[in-house]
């Protein structure tokens, strides 16, 4: 294997049940050392995908290599068991008639000392060196799933597939052992392909991001880009709530009630949806809505009235209803901010940090 070749790549994989397309041309590489994400809602075609790669299930069209070896696609066909994978799922599937030692020692191949050695290394990597004469039933979840990774990773697969392994988890352990199991795949140098429907864990894990709508990659690229840049309207809000403004464009401008926007490129008279999140709204807190609206060199003001306000953790969250077009937006703000129903505010938006999407488009 040479440094530029992927551990994995897929290569215009499709899959169809009762005449549906579930999985739709999809394409990707995972390199040795790097954890890539299928992120999308339930139903996408994420899992699917996973069970083509692990062999569980055969694609209807398209090619699977692993270390530049044709695995499957056309008539070759590489048994599961023959493909260096290693799978991790949500309910662990821990032999509750084996010792936890044994679980992670089941897929070796070689002598028992060996395997014990191995199996005791891994525990010992996962903070459970003295649980290995334990059962999995005398263990919390937490860990019961680091028992599970141990166990994934005791064969020293080339891949690892990880299908929402945190989902059974409780909120208090996750972020944790998510941080503990990321830090042990890329000391083992192991490819990681992750399946899950949450945004958070995605960009908490994964070196890069694949998001997955309708069977098909509609994005791909680091956290970072994927957030910043999202495609459409649709990528945006799959990471956290939006404001949408609507307009028309007009001589390669939208007036919202923010001022004129920059849309080139669309169609005079085509509809426009100016998309923000709602941490990048500005809100004057000195003077609520009395008086003229702040400088305008802090961009353009606009005046909303308070509709709900509430205190969700870390935030404020601020629904309002604009004056000049009943626009409905929503502002987080930092610590605790609670005005009034009905209350006036002077607000503003962080230009530099809109999306400006064609409707339809």
């Amino acid at each position: 294997m040479t440094a530029e070749q992927p551990r994995l790549e897929i290569r215009n994989l499709t899959r169809s049940f009762a005449g549906r397309e579930v999985v739709r041309g999809v394409s990707l590489n995972v390199a040795p050392g790097q954890v890539t994400c299928l992120l999308g809602p339930s139903g996408c075609g994420k899992s699917t995908t996973l069970r083509i790669i692990a062999g569980v299930d055969s694609q209807d069209s398209g090619d699977l290599y692993i270390d530049g070896e044709l695995i499957c696609g056309g008539t070759t066909f590489v048994p599961p068991e023959e493909r260096s994978v290693g799978l991790m799922f949500q309910d662990f599937a821990l032999f509750p008639h084996l010792s936890v030692a044994d679980n992670v020692a089941f897929g070796l191949n070689g002598n028992r000392a060996a395997n014990r050695k191995r199996a005791d290394e891994l525990l010992d990597r996962v903070g459970l060196g003295s649980y290995g004469h334990n059962y999995p039933h005398e263990l919390s979840g937490g860990e019961q799933q680091r028992v599970a990774l141990a166990r994934a990773i005791a064969p020293r697969p080339r891949i690892l597939l990880m299908d929402e392994p945190f989902s059974g988890l409780d909120n208090r352990l996750r972020d944790g052992i998510r941080d503990e199991t990321l830090s042990i795949l890329k000391e083992e140098g192991t490819a990681v392909l992750l399946v899950t429907h949450e945004p958070e864990e995605a960009m908490r894990m994964a070196d890069e991001i694949a998001l997955m709508r309708d069977g098909r990659i509609v994005q791909r690229g680091a956290p970072y880009n994927i957030y910043n840049t999202p495609v459409d309207r649709a990528a945006a809000a799959f990471f956290s709530d939006v404001n949408v403004i609507r307009g028309r464009s007009n001589g390669a401008l939208t007036a919202t009630p923010f001022g004129d926007f920059l849309t080139p490129g669309v169609a005079d008279g085509a509809e426009v949806e100016i998309v923000i999140r709602p941490q990048h709204l500005k809100i004057d807190f000195d003077r609520g809505g009395k008086g003229p609206a702040p400088s305008p060199d802090h961009g353009v003001w606009a005046c909303g009235r308070v509709e709900r306000a509430r205190f969700i953790g870390n935030e404020s969250l601020v629904e309002f209803v604009m004056d000049s077009d009943g626009t409905r937006l929503k502002a987080t703000v930092p610590s605790v901010f609670l005005p009034k129903r009905d209350t006036a505010l002077w607000i503003a938006i962080r230009r530099d940090r809109c999306f400006v999407f064609p409707v339809g488009g």
